[in-house]
């Protein structure tokens, strides 16, 4: 579960050459979904 209550997804991206989607839902909350479906949090030094 990401959070306790549901948010509202501002911005996704897919990238259609990795499979990669980004998710950002607000600036403390921002998801990587790679294409085997392992989400994580986006680090901020990954930026």
């Amino acid at each position: 579960m990401l959070s306790n209550s549901y948010r509202n997804i501002e911005i996704y991206r897919f990238d259609e050459y990795t499979g990669v989607v980004f998710i950002f839902a607000s600036e403390e909350l921002q998801i990587i979904v790679p294409p085997n479906g392992q989400w994580r949090f986006l680090n901020a030094t990954e930026l």
